[in-house]
């Protein structure tokens, strides 16, 4: 290629990308000023369709439609920032070839004999020219780029009270329900951290460690021993009615609203709950209802003096509680953990450091061999982390590479080993559960994971709405099947009997194969499901919005046992133990027994 024709492509070359820098620096503002004009938080519309809320409690209708506004705001946010951010990247790479390109036309043009009739002012008025152009077009890509960087981040900014919706006034208790008087003081109110010498003296204390078997007995976690949301629990009831109280053993109103779900041991319930200025653990008598004690999560160093901002589905006290029979641990959105013996005195606690999730921070704990493990992927960073159950300290922590999730981990042993595994955008993880080691990884997930995975049949799974349905071999992390059809939003999946079930936030329940994904049926029961599907006593429990338990049979074809109103929301998951369920609506506790 001869020296003109290089000059002739370098210059196509510059304007070109001066267009084209140009073209996408205008896109950029125009998208930042859109962006820094519409909050879809404090949206107008948004404000007065809960002012209606407010006036109509009951309206479904309104409540669904500010559920899609909501999210059809959060998801045009995203897409923005998203713009932005790639639009940042190709307008660099754009300024780039243009001084390239400029620079390299501008010295081989520089070399090329000029008319010896140009004048000297002539010379002079191109370089001029020539660098009021260059510094002009790097003041416009700086301005741009600077624009994208300042863009206001909503969602960060999302962090000091909450728009709440009020509640309808609790109904009266129905007879036949034995009710508990919340009332009564507790037998602990405890609201000071430990001092290091508590906490030494109970690090000295040798705590018995439970065993495989004892946890499997028990319901110490979210979803059930080992989180997988299968229990051994035999003789459970198919038939209640909450009003009438046939086979409900009490029912209880809980003080604060909290979407983790019951945590069992032996005769003891937890459930956490909170607000926007407190948050607190209470344990309950799981065979009467009796409020035993409260512990309140307060005086903990690092804890913000301003809870964060979160919504209303989600709250402070969405992670669920684990307990080892000795000690319970919590874990509020306010970054706050802390762990009391089951009196109710407080051991050890710390703040984690405050979430930066604009939804709020969801992953429950889980428990294993004395450890606390605790899932913390936030728009700050992602790590998986294990703390001693008896004093806090750190046993391990392993930095993660994905993005924010509201996925709790669950445990699996593969090979005769435990693992934790996770899930999170783009990557499901397995971890060596004594050194926090990566053992294996998969990237198939993509958006805002919400499910948690699940282990069966020597494969998990692991899915979220608009990614996919993973089946993955956890001895190396390759997918063995994968399907597009059915995939939550929120619910997480269930393995039992070589059988698969997934459940939707539109109302969809499907069945598959475990070994091969082929589907055997699928029920659309008209109402979204938070609350994750879960099986005890060989029967599948799944419970949609509405508060609605639908029972069928853990089998191939679809056979329905029952469907049972509960009179109220339900957003958490199921618990069992000892022939009773044990249900958490958005108001009230319930236990159910014959």
């Amino acid at each position: 290629m001869d020296k003109p024709t290089k000059i002739q492509l370098a210059l196509n070359a510059a304007i070109i990308a001066a267009v084209f820098s140009v073209l996408m620096s205008l896109l950029m503002l125009f998208n930042y000023y859109k962006l820094s004009t519409n909050n879809p938080i404090e949206s107008e519309t948004l404000k007065a369709l809960i002012e209606r809320l407010n006036t109509d409690p009951q309206n479904e209708q309104l409540l669904n439609e500010i559920r899609a506004f909501d999210l059809m705001a959060r998801k045009a946010y995203f897409t923005s920032k998203w713009q932005i951010e790639i639009g940042g990247v190709l307008l660099l790479l754009g300024a780039i070839v243009f001084v390239v390109a400029l620079r390299y036309y501008t010295k081989a043009t520089s070399k090329i004999e000029r008319p010896e009739t140009e004048t000297l002012s002539g010379q002079m008025a191109r370089v001029l020219a020539s660098k009021w152009i260059l510094g002009i077009g790097l003041l416009f890509v700086v301005l741009t780029i600077g624009a994208s960087f300042l863009s206001v981040d909503y969602f960060e900014q999302y962090k000091a009270g909450t728009l709440v919706v009020q509640e309808p006034e609790a109904e009266a208790v129905s007879d036949g329900i034995e009710v508990v008087d919340l009332t009564v003081a507790a037998d602990s109110t405890n609201e000071v951290s430990a001092d290091s010498s508590q906490v030494e003296e109970l690090a000295n204390v040798e705590f018995k460690i439970p065993t495989l078997a004892e946890i499997k007995k028990q319901s110490n976690s979210f979803r059930g021993p080992l989180g997988n949301g299968v229990w051994t629990s035999k003789n459970i009831p198919t038939s209640w009615d909450i009003a009438a109280g046939t086979n409900v053993k009490w029912k209880v109103k809980l003080p604060k609203k909290g979407y983790n779900s019951p945590v069992i041991w032996d005769d003891k319930l937890f459930v956490t709950g909170a607000d926007a200025t407190e948050r607190w653990i209470y344990c309950y008598d799981r065979n009467n209802g009796k409020l035993l004690w409260q512990h309140q999560a307060s005086n903990i160093a690092g804890s913000p003096a301003t809870a964060p901002k979160t919504t209303d589905d989600t709250g402070l006290a969405a992670p669920s509680i684990s307990t080892d029979g000795n000690l319970v641990v919590a874990l509020f959105g306010t970054g706050d953990i802390l762990t009391c013996d089951f009196t109710g005195n407080r051991v050890w606690a710390k703040n984690l450091g405050v979430p930066a999730n604009h939804y709020g921070h969801s992953s429950s704990l889980i428990y294993w061999k004395g450890k606390v493990i605790v899932q913390y992927d936030t728009n700050k960073g992602c790590k998986l982390m294990a703390l001693d159950m008896a004093t806090g300290n750190s046993v391990w922590e392993t930095p993660r590479t994905s993005h924010i999730s509201w996925a709790s981990p669950i445990l699996a042993e593969v090979g005769g080993k435990m693992q934790v595994i996770t899930s999170a955008e783009p990557t499901v993880s397995g971890y060596d559960v004594e050194t926090g080691k990566e053992l294996w990884k998969n990237d198939c997930m993509m958006g805002e994971v919400g499910p948690s995975p699940a282990f069966g049949s020597g494969l998990v799974f692991a899915t979220n709405e608009y990614a996919t349905l993973a089946a993955i071999d956890p001895t190396n992390g390759s997918k063995i099947w994968d399907s597009n059809e059915y995939m939550p939003e929120v619910a997480s999946p269930v393995v039992a009997d070589g059988l698969l079930f997934v459940a939707t936030s539109y109302g969809m329940l499907a069945c598959y194969d475990a070994k091969t994904g082929t589907k055997n049926w699928e029920n659309d029961f008209g109402e979204g499901f938070y609350s994750s599907p879960v099986i005890a006593d060989g029967k599948l429990f799944a419970t949609d919005m509405k508060g609605v338990v639908h029972i069928m049979k853990v089998a191939a074809q679809a056979e329905k046992i029952a469907d049972i109103a509960t009179g109220e929301k339900v957003m958490s998951t199921l618990a069992f133990s000892d022939g009773c369920v044990y249900i958490r609506g958005v108001e009230n506790l319930y236990c159910i027994g014959k």
